[in-house]
C-alpha cells in the first residue's frame, strides 16, 4: 500500500510518500501508526502524538480503530485549520 505524509508529519519522516507491506498483524490505522513509530528516530518523531494526528483510506477520513485491509492509499496529516 500507499503511505502519504503531509506537513509536519511529512517533515519529521523525511519523505512524502512510500510504498509498504505491514505484517499480517497490523490491522488498523492505529496499529500501523504504532508499527510505523517503531521503523526508526525520524518515524518515532513523526508518530510520537498519534491522537493528533489524521488519517484517509483511499481519500475518505477516518478513525484510527478502522481496518486497514484493502486499502490502496493511506495519508497521515496533521489536525488542519480553516482560513
Amino acid at each position: 500500500m500507499k503511505l502519504l505524509y503531509f506537513a509536519w508529519v511529512r517533515e519529521r519522516v523525511g519523505k512524502a510518500e512510500e510504498e509498504i507491506a505491514p505484517p499480517a498483524d497490523v490491522a488498523t490505522v492505529a496499529d500501523l501508526m504504532t508499527w510505523l513509530a517503531g521503523r526508526g528516530e525520524e518515524y518515532a518523531h513523526a508518530f510520537e502524538k498519534r491522537k493528533v494526528i489524521r488519517a484517509a483510506i483511499d481519500r475518505v477520513h477516518v478513525k484510527p480503530d478502522t481496518a486497514i485491509s484493502g486499502a490502496r492509499e493511506i495519508a497521515f496529516f496533521p489536525p488542519m485549520t480553516g482560513g
